[in-house]
């Protein structure tokens, strides 16, 4: 399929990020917005833009009809999803290719597969991919908890079948526990996801979050593009990416390449994909799969030179990868800070009016935003509004780069993490490599 038009069916920086790649590609664009996003970047630069409703996501950027039609009246031939949103909504997918439409992303059935976190392990533990000890299903009792807890040892950790960010997700540290955590991750799956069904981990106290990209085409070719450490999170929402990890080897990364890789061609898989899972001890532990395109990709563009949007579209037109994994190269090191409209020490929202933006600039630095000065943050959507990412020959060089660009950039008029993040960056833990996915929160709870 030659892709002439896409319609972009989401908004800020990643909505951007995806137009830029088009036009590079001689590829027209659609902007699909709501009436508060009228006057967003994305929608200034696209060539043709389209209102699908008011604020609440709901009624704008979830809305598939609304989606759908602009796509029809528009003649978009394809539609990114960026991330977020309907992104990883099978019902959507399968919509978008009824109607004609190709889908720049993976197949629905596999982003169906990958949406229950059960259907997940499931496939992976057949593929022969390690997984972190637990229950082998959702727990249909609390007896059956307790049996699993038993067998695995405390702490364990409930997680909703159908979770994500965190939610529905809670730690029994021993068997007086595990009633409270069992009512209240179920409680919590049931009002974020409409699904209450819960499994059973291993609670790990000390782990690292490393998550490996891989591109998939139709043709049965299938790379990796390494590892992201994702390690530094607050209240499972991440903040800092590192590729690669400052913990593996690049034996490590081989291996766990060679496994991923194995396993998503025996799937089948299309498109971007992106494999988490928790490493302790030198162990790996699979925990999840993301089937779309991830915010962290840009760390492993800068790490590799490649455009993974680019590669995305190619992959929906039909192309076949035009490399082999042996001609992938991983140089040097990148770090990507995610900046958002919040206060630094409490987390508050802070949208409004941005008075002044200046991103940073020189050698090895990349500022994936849509923010301008004069542009209004809504209150409606995700605080995201800048990622600042830094390639270098070594860790420290990157560092170093790092701490000057935060340095430079300014965001006026509202209130931003740009604060934190030079606290981050200046702490020897971090600039060691030292630390786990519970670092994070206990250097936020110490402050200033």
């Amino acid at each position: 399929m030659n892709i002439r038009k896409v319609l972009i069916a989401n908004r800020g920086e990643i909505a951007l990020r995806v137009h830029r790649a088009c036009q590079e590609m001689g590829i027209q664009t659609v902007a699909v917005h709501s009436t508060a996003d009228n006057t967003a970047m994305h929608v200034r630069l696209a060539d043709e833009s389209v209102c699908i409703g008011p604020p609440p996501a709901r009624e704008s950027y979830l809305n598939m009809a609304a989606i759908l039609s602009a796509a029809a009246i528009t003649g978009a031939d394809a539609i990114h999803p960026g991330y977020g949103f309907l992104s990883e909504n099978a019902s959507f997918a399968e919509m978008v290719e009824a109607h004609g439409l190709a889908f720049i992303g993976p197949s629905p059935e596999h982003i169906r597969m990958m949406g229950d976190k059960i259907a997940a392990k499931d496939a992976m533990r057949r593929l022969g991919v390690p997984l972190v000890p637990g229950s082998p299903g959702a727990l249909e009792t609390l007896d059956e908890a307790r049996a699993v807890a038993d067998e695995i040892m405390y702490p364990v950790l409930i997680k909703a079948a159908a979770g994500g960010g965190g939610r529905g997700m809670k730690v029994a540290r021993a068997p007086e526990e595990l009633e409270e955590a069992w009512r209240v991750a179920r409680t919590e799956a049931k009002a974020a996801f409409g699904d209450d069904a819960v499994y059973m981990e291993k609670y790990l106290d000390r782990p690292r979050h490393i998550e490996m990209q891989v591109l998939a085409d139709t043709h049965g070719n299938v790379v990796h593009f390494g590892e992201r450490d994702c390690s530094l999170q607050r209240r499972h929402q991440k903040l800092v990416e590192e590729a690669g990890s400052p913990v593996l080897s690049a034996a490590d990364r081989d291996a766990l390449g060679a496994q991923v890789t194995k396993a998503l061609r025996e799937l089948g898989y299309r498109n971007a994909g992106t494999l988490e899972f928790l490493w302790q001890d030198g162990q790996f532990a699979f925990i999840e799969m993301n089937t779309r395109l991830q915010v962290e990709h840009p760390v492993t563009e800068m790490l590799c030179g490649v455009d993974l949007v680019k590669e995305q579209v190619r992959i929906a037109s039909g192309e076949p990868l035009g490399y082999r994994q042996e001609e992938i190269r991983f140089s040097g090191h990148a770090i990507e800070c995610r900046i958002t409209a919040e206060d630094p020490e409490s987390f508050t929202p802070s949208p409004g009016r941005v008075d002044m933006y200046h991103a940073p600039g020189g050698l090895g630095v990349r500022v994936d935003s849509a923010l301008y000065s004069g542009y209004v943050v809504p209150p409606h959507y995700d605080s995201l509004v800048a990622k600042l990412v830094v390639h270098g020959a070594t860790r420290a060089e990157a560092i170093a780069r790092l701490r000057r660009a935060l340095a430079e950039m300014v965001v006026s008029g509202i209130r931003t993490t740009l604060p934190l993040h030079q606290r981050i960056v200046a702490d020897p833990e971090f600039q060691a490599g030292d630390y786990t996915i519970h670092w994070l929160e206990r250097f936020v709870s110490r402050g200033t």
